[in-house]
């Protein structure tokens, strides 16, 4: 479920599955995308911050339930010509281009593609107890969700390689490190307060300039790289070491031994 609520002029977009650590539905990717669709629509407001309900940011893709339905799949993925954003990479993609600043107010996991949708705000603000990870190799999949333009305006490309191979935590203090965040807090609160307080104070269109320029200027042609992902991860979903890597996942959550991935010459 996302809500979506209205402050001062600064919108507030909210993953609530708390008991699932907000993990990501397909119903919650639709409320994602319409959301900011409404936020696009409305010129009243100044700023928007994406948040977790709970103690979490998000754990990313409930991967079960979507697996379980393969006409969910089809609508995560599909798209009517091959550069366009599909749903997944809407979600992401869709802050960018939102005249507004965008900040992710990040607490406790987040993973998968929760850190791809923190990733695609303008602004990363995180609690020190965070945890990032992004996540699809452990599943043997590659990340879908619009990373391959945002990651190089955050991070070195070894970085960007080890974290999205390892798909391992890493914590608040060494995403720092990585550039996959803007800042480390010690009230979050309290720097996102300050933060729209600032902004608000600007000149809205002085903003959209900035980060139409910005985003110009730091961001790779995109219909090329959107294709790309979404075909290397149909081709992947019909692999068999895919089948062997999510039953591995599975095995490594039992502590039990994993299979070898068969090798593709």
């Amino acid at each position: 479920m996302i809500l979506f609520s209205e402050a001062n002029n600064i919108a507030f977009v909210t993953l609530s599955r708390p008991e699932k650590q907000n993990a990501l539905s397909v119903e919650m990717f639709v409320g994602l995308d319409n959301a900011i669709k409404k936020i696009r629509k409305n010129k009243s407001i100044r700023a928007v911050v994406i948040q977790g309900e709970g103690a979490h940011f998000c754990a990313g893709l409930d991967v079960k339930s979507v697996l379980n339905k393969p006409s969910g799949i089809i609508k995560l993925l599909k798209k009517w010509l091959p550069g366009n954003a599909n749903l997944v990479q809407r979600v992401v993609l869709g802050w960018q281009a939102l005249p507004v600043p965008v900040i992710a107010k990040i607490t406790g996991n987040c993973l998968g593609g929760g850190c791809h949708i923190a990733l695609g705000a303008d602004i990363r603000l995180a609690e020190s107890s965070a945890q990032f990870a992004i996540m699809e190799a452990k599943w043997g999949l590659c990340p879908d969700m619009g990373g391959s333009l945002l990651l190089p305006t955050t991070m070195n490309k070894d970085k960007a390689l080890l974290m999205t191979i390892h798909a391992q935590r890493i914590d608040a203090l060494q995403a720092l490190k990585d550039g996959l965040i803007t800042e480390l807090c010690d009230d979050v609160d309290a720097r996102l307060s300050e933060l729209l307080t600032q902004f608000t104070a600007r000149s809205p269109d002085a903003i959209a300039a900035i980060k139409k320029v910005y985003n110009r200027a730091y961001n790779q042609p995109a219909r090329k790289l959107l294709w790309l992902e979404t075909w290397s991860q149909i081709k992947l979903l019909a692999a068999k070491n895919t089948k062997i890597a999510m039953k591995n996942a599975s095995l490594a959550d039992e502590n039990k031994k994993p299979f070898l991935p068969r090798m593709k010459w």
